[in-house]
């Protein structure tokens, strides 16, 4: 686990630097018109698909499967990654995965009490940062693939909607609009891990522990990716139809709506 972690300082410096060679030289990508007469193409996503249950970040994700396809840029990509890092939820299931981890005294070990606590929350915060970075930005910008989740949509079946959402955890669109493997996120995923080793404690720094998070990691992955899929059907077609939530906007998506959170 030493030469791992030394050698992942190294390549994390170097993505470091051949990012900020691509940021320098990224250029906007400028949209062409709309013709006079003709309707605007629909929007990749709806406001209210942006928040799962007005919680959960979804802004990841393209809702429209009829969307017309347009990449990001290496500043879109920085600035989707930061948007997620910083988001309340993030910190919040971050306090509830340490809390969780504190019984017991889980992976990672860092003991019980408040100061082990504390250790537990900022490596679970860490976790997220440093996975999202090299996943979302890092090496999706070094090898031209698109971090989001592209929603297949009501046309398909439910068991091939599943089976796609699965598939998305290895399977990405390129910066072209082609499909090839998801290197970015698995390679960015496996990245993120083994950086970890870095300030996790030794008794948690082995091999056992590594293949676990992989699987939980690509497991939390997979999961993500059917609520991204469904949670645009599940919110127009089946919370309207229960009292309790649909007059809550807040959770229907409505930004205007806040008064569920006061």
């Amino acid at each position: 686990m030493i030469f791992l972690a030394g050698a992942t300082r190294r390549l994390v410096v170097a993505a470091l630097l051949s990012c900020g060679f691509l940021i320098a030289q990224d250029a906007p990508i400028e949209e062409a018109p709309t013709p006079a007469g003709l309707q605007a193409p629909r929007a990749a996503s709806d406001k209210g698909d942006e928040r799962i249950f007005g919680v959960i970040p979804n802004y990841s994700t393209v809702s429209n499967p009829d969307a017309p396809f347009k990449p990001l840029t290496v500043k879109d990509k920085w600035d989707l990654t930061w948007k997620g890092a910083f988001d309340p939820f993030t910190g919040v299931s971050a306090l509830i995965g340490s809390a969780s981890s504190q019984v017991g005294n889980k992976d990672p070990r860092y003991g019980n009490g408040a100061g082990p606590y504390a250790e537990r929350f900022g490596a679970a915060v860490t976790d997220f940062t440093t996975q999202n970075f090299f996943q979302g930005f890092v090496l999706a910008s070094l090898l031209h693939e698109d971090p989001r989740y592209f929603r297949k949509g009501p046309k398909a079946n439910i068991l091939f909607r599943m089976g796609y959402a699965v598939s998305m955890t290895v399977v990405t669109k390129k910066d072209s609009g082609k499909w090839g493997p998801n290197l970015a996120g698995v390679g960015g995923m496996g990245m993120g891990i083994v950086f970890s080793d870095l300030y996790y404690p030794e008794a948690s720094v082995n091999g056992s522990v590594l293949w676990s998070r992989i699987s939980i990691s690509m497991m939390g992955s997979a999961i993500s990716n059917m609520m991204s899929e469904f949670w645009p059907d599940v919110r127009t077609r089946v919370l309207p139809h229960v009292p309790v939530v649909k007059n809550m906007g807040w959770v229907m998506g409505d930004p205007s709506d806040m008064s569920g959170r006061k």
